[in-house]
Formats: structure tokens, C-alpha cells, sequence
């Protein structure tokens, strides 16, 4: 089959894929620009293959490929005039093509199938320090030294961009985007994104430091408020009452954003064991004292595993997760807490037997304000950050928070955590399930 007709059936099929995207993706363009721009990193990918091979004619042997670029291989090994043409012409091509990626502002760069440096623009020369041709096949990871990159390269995973300053400027914050292609080779795409993580810096700092402005007035007004109680007419009573709710709400969202602050500013404290059979017992009496008989409340410890972190962040997720399913629980409903081992993975299960949450709710629940039901949230007191909280917590102790629920019948919250060498929690932990409630 003629190379241009091979060319243009795998130029059609890839726009068929990528237009199908307009029907399935939130996105409806990125499945076309991202197969755009794998096919013009592919003929970059053949040209610089192409342009390796004509200038070392004598030495090496012409290029496996397929399509146009074995045409121009087969024309270019004609001693001809016209063969001649061709090879101005793929010169021609080769240097447009690396024109256009050199005026990217995204950093570019070519790996090959050893982790081995092919190629990059200019961009990628300026984040990343790459010199040529000094640095031409050298290997990736000598060059960018940051630990949480080598592992990330050689773990293959890149479903997630990864995060790290530059090697050159630490003030300078880099995305990096992994795409394999070809024979193992690997496209490396680095966004600046210093910019952006400024703005967000600048975001939690405001918050934080709101935060902490507002709890000397909150403090002086629901001291005040506490004082009116017993020289205030009866027929105020009711203001007064809802003065101090609202007060009393405020300074819970003001401790929950301070709290948030502080997780996402990401201070570290020593680690130490945290004795999750306890923590769970306490917060399980705090639920049944809030749930004041109304509720079947079990704690079933599967395992006597402890965790390696932060015991006042682990015990404010916990709780959030467990008081939670007491509120949006009805009177009479259960609650089940579950610690367990599944495998690698330890997890805390919070089922309860509440009210459930609408599916297309669950993406959003761990945005900060985030209410499925707002009018519910607000009789029940809560400030919209609870689950915002968790979700930093678990990440913090590089877990992830799991949900599943079924409308009108109840919800299940898993938080799950890499289990760690093992920290037993007690002596006389039994292996059978111990029950409370």
C-alpha cells in the first residue's frame, strides 16, 4: 500500500477517535488536541530519526518505519537528483517542525526507551536546565535529581501530573506530564505553573490570617452574649438565643477553617504511632453521648493495627466522619464503624443506615461549603468544611477517602491508608471483633 494512502487511513481513524470525544468528554476538544498533538510529535519523532540517518549516511542503516516517512527512506536511497530534492525537502520539514515546538511555551522533551535524552526545545532548556549537546543521551534522572521524580519516572504511572520546583530555580514550580509513546519512549510536557501556586498561597495565607483575626471579636461577642443571659428582659430571650447560635456557628467556622489552613499549609510535626483502637473508642462514646440513645451505634476492630502519623488530625477526621453519620442518621437508624486490614490497605468504614446522598453529589462532597442538602446542613450545624478536612487529613497520611451511598437507604465513608509495618495497638487486642454500643 502507497505511504501517503497508510498515512491518511491512520490520520482518519485517529480523527474519528478524537471526534468521538465531543460526545463523551466534559471536555469535548481535549481528546482532539491530544491526539493533534501526539501525531505532531510523532513525525517530529520520525524526523529527527530521519535527519540522524542523512547526515550519517555511510554509517547507518536506514530507519525502520511505516507510512510516508518509508517512502521518503525508499526515495532517498535513489542516487538521484530527485532523491536529492526530497532530502532538501525532509530537512526543510524537520526544522519547520522543530521551529514550531521551539516556539512553545511549554517545555518539551524526548526520552527514549532507556530513560536517555533524545530531544527538547528551548523551553524545556530554560525550566530544566538542559544543556546542548553536552547533555544529549544522558539519563533523565541525572539531570533532575528531585527523589519524587526518579520515583515517579520509574514507577510508569502518569495518570497524575507531578509537582516539583525546577532544578535550576527553586523559586520556579513545574507540572510535568509523562505521555509513553513509540517503543517506550516517553514525551515529557512541563507547564510553569509558579504563578498559580503563588495565587493559591495567597489564597490560604487570606484565609488563615481572616481566621485567626476573627476569633478575638467572636470570643469578646459570645462572652457578652453569655453575660446578657442574666440581665436581658424575658421577652428578649428568643434574640438573645439566636444571637448565640449564630455566634456559636461562626466560631465553629472559624476553628474548621484555621484547622484547614493548617492542613493545607502542610506543617509538619514529628510523626508518631497513633493507637487507632483507642482514638476509635473515644470518638465512638463521643457519638453515642451525642446520639443520646437514639441510634444503634457498633465499633467492630478487625485489627490491631496502629497508623504512623498525626493523632489530632487522625481523631478530627474520624470524628467528622463518625458524628456525621449521627446527624444525618434518623432517630432509631444504625451506625456501624469498621477498623480493618484489606490486603495492603487498612480501612475505617462509617456505615449508617441515614438518609443517603443523590449520586451526582458524591464528586463534590470534599469541596470546601459543599452541601448535598443545605437546608439539613444548616439545622444540623454544620459548616460545609468537614469533609474538606477529611480529605486533607487522609492525604496528609497519603490516604484517599472512598463513598458510596444509596439514596434513601444510607452511606458508607471509607478512609483508606497504606498499611504500614506493623504497630500493634494493644496487648489484649482479641482477634475477634470487639462490639460497643
Amino acid at each position: 500500500m502507497p505511504g501517503w494512502r497508510q498515512e491518511l487511513k491512520r490520520l482518519l481513524l485517529l480523527l474519528a477517535i478524537g471526534l468521538s470525544g465531543l460526545w463523551w468528554s466534559p471536555w469535548p476538544f481535549l481528546p482532539l488536541a491530544v491526539i493533534s498533538l501526539l501525531i505532531l510529535f510523532w513525525h517530529l519523532r520520525q524526523a529527527i530519526r530521519m535527519k540522524h540517518w542523512l547526515t550519517s549516511y555511510e554509517s547507518q542503516e536506514a530507519p525502520t518505519t511505516s507510512g510516508i516517512w518509508q517512502d521518503l527512506i525508499k526515495l532517498s536511497l535513489r542516487p538521484t537528483k530527485r532523491s536529492q530534492r526530497y532530502r532538501h525537502k525532509l530537512q526543510a520539514l524537520f526544522d519547520r517542525l522543530q521551529d514550531s515546538t521551539s516556539a512553545l511555551q511549554e517545555g518539551i522533551v524526548m526520552v527514549d526507551r532507556h530513560g536517555n535524552l533524545e530531544w527538547w526545545n528551548r523551553s524545556a532548556g530554560k525550566m530544566l536546565g538542559l544543556r546542548d549537546p553536552i547533555d544529549i543521551n544522558q539519563p533523565i534522572t541525572n539531570l533532575i535529581r528531585a527523589p519524587e521524580f526518579t520515583a515517579y519516572f520509574a514507577k510508569g504511572d502518569f495518570d497524575t501530573p507531578l509537582e516539583l520546583n525546577s532544578p535550576i530555580a527553586k523559586d520556579m514550580c513545574l507540572s510535568l506530564n509523562i505521555t509513553p509513546f513509540g517503543r517506550n519512549e516517553r514525551l515529557i510536557v512541563a507547564h510553569d505553573v509558579s504563578r498559580l501556586r503563588q495565587l493559591e498561597q495567597m489564597r490560604k495565607d487570606f484565609v488563615g490570617n481572616v481566621s485567626h483575626e476573627l476569633r478575638t471579636p467572636l470570643t469578646v461577642i459570645q462572652g457578652y452574649l453569655e453575660t446578657f443571659e442574666d440581665i436581658i428582659p424575658e421577652r428578649a430571650g428568643r434574640m438573645l438565643t439566636q444571637m448565640q447560635e449564630q455566634a456559636s456557628r461562626m466560631d465553629s467556622l472559624v476553628r474548621d477553617l484555621l484547622a484547614l489552613s493548617r492542613l493545607e499549609n502542610g506543617a509538619h510535626d514529628p510523626r508518631t504511632g497513633v493507637d487507632v483502637i483507642t482514638l476509635l473508642e473515644q470518638i465512638t462514646e463521643e457519638a453515642i453521648a451525642v446520639s443520646a440513645g437514639q441510634h444503634d451505634i457498633r465499633l467492630t476492630l478487625d485489627t490491631d493495627d496502629s497508623l504512623s502519623g498525626y493523632e489530632h488530625e487522625l481523631r478530627s477526621a474520624f470524628t467528622n466522619l463518625i458524628i456525621n453519620a449521627v446527624k444525618y442518621t434518623p432517630a432509631g437508624g444504625n451506625i456501624h464503624i469498621r477498623w480493618y486490614r484489606d490486603g495492603e490497605t487498612l480501612r475505617l468504614d462509617v456505615k449508617d443506615s441515614g438518609i443517603g446522598i443523590e449520586e451526582h453529589h458524591l464528586p463534590r462532597l470534599t469541596e470546601r461549603f459543599y452541601r448535598a442538602d443545605p437546608s439539613r446542613s444548616k439545622n444540623t450545624g454544620g459548616t460545609g468544611l468537614g469533609l474538606a478536612i477529611v480529605k486533607h487529613v487522609l492525604l496528609r497520611h497519603a490516604g484517599n477517602l472512598l463513598v458510596t451511598s444509596d439514596y434513601g437507604k444510607g452511606s458508607c465513608f471509607t478512609a483508606c491508608f497504606e498499611a504500614p509495618v506493623h504497630l500493634p495497638a494493644s496487648a489484649d487486642f482479641r482477634n475477634e471483633a470487639r462490639q460497643h454500643g
